[in-house]
């Protein structure tokens, strides 16, 4: 059985060929496994949280991109349908009205942004803070 912890978490959430790939040793290495079509948005995600976090270090964490200062702070990850972002249950609580009122989809510590819809820029930079300022206790 399937406890709603587990069915959220970042690790619940990787790509359905992870358990099958060997974990990427990189960010560049993981966008540059995705689908094409993606590898920009992953790119530009990226920026974005290195431009909000310019002393955390990158590394791949729970098989996912991860930005860390002494501990994660943000995770992003390529979904079938959405990009993944995950900055821990405390942000996406904060974040919670912003969050519905863009209609994202939304659970204890993740957030999903449609591939359809506009990569929202200032939020993610938000998130990233805000992460920073909850996972850094």
């Amino acid at each position: 059985m399937t406890t709603s912890n587990q069915r959220h978490s970042p690790e619940s959430q990787a790509s359905p060929q992870s358990d099958t790939i060997a974990t990427p040793r990189s960010i560049d290495e993981y966008i540059s496994r995705q689908r094409e079509e993606l590898q920009a948005l992953l790119t530009l995600t990226r920026q974005i949280f290195r431009e909000a976090l310019p002393e955390a270090d990158e590394r791949i964490s729970w098989q996912m991109p991860t930005f860390w200062q002494g501990r994660n702070i943000i995770h992003f990850a390529a979904m079938k349908n959405h990009l993944g972002i995950y900055p821990g249950a405390e942000t996406v609580a904060h974040f919670s009205a912003e969050l519905e009122r863009r209609g994202y989809k939304y659970a204890k510590g993740s957030i999903q942004i449609p591939y359809r819809s506009p990569l929202p820029h200032d939020l993610l930079r938000h998130l990233a803070l805000w992460a920073k300022k909850v996972n850094s206790k």
